[in-house]
């Protein structure tokens, strides 16, 4: 059986996550209901649960500062939130779950498979909500994201990235010292987490930093020479956004 708890200021929404729970996922049991992160942290700390149910928009402080006071979270998470396009970014990247107000039934029993598989295979989160954090901080070219590689989690800034190209369900990413990370990402979550930052998918896949083009070349759809001297195509139905957003670049 898996115990968790709820944490949610609105009474009215922890009650229906609640008796959805109840009725729909047999096996997690919810063994306390806290209204703030300050309650969430002390019956954690008393109950250690396998899985936390956390809301994001609370009053005074997000769900996200839980994890300025507990560090190394061994129990799962799901986020619930109304929509919040910057944070659902994060989340998707670091690879954690969530559910959006009002929940649905499916979405919440597809997130507790998701998690009980994640329990048996990676036990400790402490890795993916690094990510998380660093991601929610990600608003200038200079804040860093921390990037799964094979060693371990590497630490890098946005205007240090020249180029994301996909490769199945990884990607393989150029930074402006020459140095190469493969990471297991698809391109896609770095297209979301990265695109207010000046970057552009330019093609299925590649995804460039535009700050890093050094020169448009004509043709059916053309292509770009990056920084690093390498070139990368663009695709014919990217051209148009592409060199509008190359003419703002350099204005």
């Amino acid at each position: 059986m898996i115990k968790a708890i709820i944490i949610d200021d609105e009474e009215k929404s922890r009650v229906t996550l609640n008796n959805l729970i109840s009725k729909h996922c047999e096996n997690i049991t919810v063994i306390e209901h806290c209204q703030s992160v300050a309650e969430g942290v002390k019956s954690i700390s008393k109950n250690n649960p396998d899985l936390v149910f956390l809301d994001i928009e609370m009053p005074f402080e997000n769900g996200f500062t839980l994890f300025e006071k507990i560090k190394n979270p061994s129990f799962q998470i799901i986020f619930t939130t109304a929509y919040d396009q910057y944070a659902i970014k994060a989340i998707k990247y670091s690879a954690l779950d969530y559910l959006l107000k009002p929940v649905d039934v499916d979405d919440l029993k597809n997130a507790v498979k998701k998690c009980e598989a994640k329990s048996k295979a990676e036990p400790n989160r402490s890795d993916d909500i690094e990510m998380l954090l660093s991601a929610l901080k990600l608003k200038s070219k200079s804040a860093k994201i921390a990037v799964p590689t094979f060693e371990g989690l590497q630490m890098i800034s946005a205007n240090e990235i020249v180029k994301c190209i996909a490769d199945e369900s990884y990607t393989h990413i150029t930074l402006a010292d020459g140095s190469k990370l493969v990471v297991s990402r698809i391109l896609k979550e770095f297209e979301e987490l990265l695109s207010d930052l000046n970057f552009l998918r330019i093609h299925n896949s590649s995804l460039i930093n535009l700050s890093h083009v050094k020169k448009y070349v004509k043709g059916d759809g053309g292509y770009v020479i990056m920084s690093d001297n390498e070139t990368v195509e663009v695709s014919r139905r990217k051209k148009n956004e592409l060199l509008q957003r190359l003419t703002l670049v350099h204005l």
